[in-house]
């Protein structure tokens, strides 16, 4: 299992005697552990090492988990190309995996792996040590073969952290883990969230809604005709964040510098360009395209998204969880390419865009390895993951 990890500690030991007791948690290279290297898969960071915790790692040995080393991932967690994520829980590696979610990665590695992955709502883990790419849509998923494990790591790490400005000041109060009624259980389904899938994908998420409905809960049909546009808000907006934000990465304080140049410029611009690999770098020259040249166009997309973050948060008022299929649309390669990327995850980037919490259960036999994924209102993830549980288990699973 040592291919699993890019680096593991000599001696993994917890700082804490807490809830998480013995847990083995694995991270990705973009979450800092003190002492440990923290490049993000990317040559902009090589041979840095992490100088204190990430807020999340500290709670999470404070609580007792072991961090059993840090996993392959893509640059910076965008996309999946190259990375592992979900292996280690797949194979028995660790409990659970800490893998960033920028537009579902967390959510198709854990489908991928025939486990459960989960984006938490944006601002309910703390970003402080965080490595990412775009600010206002990433966050900390999980992905772990064990749904009680999830509850368990966002009681002992979610909460408010003075150190990171974009967690809310005061957190939405996530409704109490009740009993549920199955006969007044009311799952919305956005027909327009299907546009896209294959015959065998569509009919393997149908078959899951049928399995739904015999648990006793109503199935309510609703209509989001701009549910097509929450990609071009994401890759708009997501791509100018991107390039402000990898702004920073200049290699006079860490990564490589390039051999040969005569002045600081000349230093900057060669070690710039060989710092990123090729997605990122793309996805950079379109945020600077963007921000430099057709700034109206990125004006745009932030109303766009204002207006889907308005719609879906009346649609999740209307029922208790939405259903949506989790599939990965461009079949079980690695994208290399911008648009494949997006492509790839044009099922699961909805909840980047608005901040809600999404659940991904891994699929059933005979579903065409079309998942289900549930969402609901932002601040929601107690009564999500307890939902996700019910409906697992009702559908045939054993959560």
């Amino acid at each position: 299992m040592e291919e699993l990890f890019v680096h593991r500690p000599a001696e993994a030991t917890a700082s804490g005697n807490g809830p998480l007791h013995g847990m083995k948690v694995a991270l990705q290279p973009n979450c800092s552990v003190a002492g440990w290297p923290a490049d993000a898969g990317s040559d902009a960071l090589a041979d840095f090492k992490a100088l204190e915790d990430a807020t999340i790692a500290g709670r999470l040995r404070q609580a007792g988990a072991v961090l059993c080393g840090t996993t392959r991932m893509s640059e910076f967690g965008f996309g999946l190309h190259g990375s592992r994520a979900g292996e280690a829980v797949r194979q028995g590696a660790a409990d659970a995996e800490l893998v960033l979610d920028l537009m579902g990665e967390s959510r198709l590695a854990a489908l991928r792996a025939s486990v459960f992955g989960f984006k938490p709502s944006y601002g309910r883990l703390s970003r402080l040590g965080i490595i990412g790419l775009i600010p206002s849509m990433e966050c900390a998923g999980l992905v772990t073969a064990d749904l009680e494990v999830i509850a368990k790591i966002l009681d002992a790490v979610a909460g408010a952290d003075e150190m990171d400005f974009s967690m809310p000041a005061e957190p939405a109060a996530d409704p109490e883990d009740g009993p549920i009624d199955p006969s007044r259980l009311t799952i919305g389904v956005i027909a327009e969230a299907l546009q896209g899938l294959d015959d065998d994908a569509q009919a393997g998420f149908r078959q899951t809604l049928a399995a739904i409905r015999e648990t006793g809960a109503t199935l309510l049909d609703l209509s989001f005709p701009e549910f097509s546009l929450f990609p071009l808000a994401h890759q708009v907006v997501g791509a100018v964040e991107a390039s402000s934000c990898a702004g920073r990465y200049d290699s006079v304080r860490y990564g490589r510098r390039a051999p040969g140049a005569k002045n600081w410029n000349e230093m900057y611009l060669r070690s710039r360009g060989a710092a990123f690999g090729p997605l990122v770098k793309s996805y950079l020259f379109q945020g600077a395209y963007f921000q430099f040249e057709r700034y109206g166009a990125f004006e745009a997309a932030c109303r766009i998204r204002s207006r889907l973050v308005a719609r879906m948060d009346r649609l999740a008022a209307q029922v208790d969880v939405l259903a949506l299929p989790a599939v990965d649309l461009a079949g079980s390669g690695n994208a290399a390419s911008l648009g494949d990327t997006y492509a790839r995850f044009g099922a699961t980037l909805f909840a980047n865009v608005t901040g809600q919490p999404a659940l991904v259960l891994p699929p059933c036999p005979g579903t065409g390895g079309a998942g289900l994924q549930l969402t609901a209102a932002r601040g929601g993830d107690g009564r999500l993951l307890a939902l996700g549980r019910h409906l697992f288990n009702g559908r045939g699973g054993k959560a």
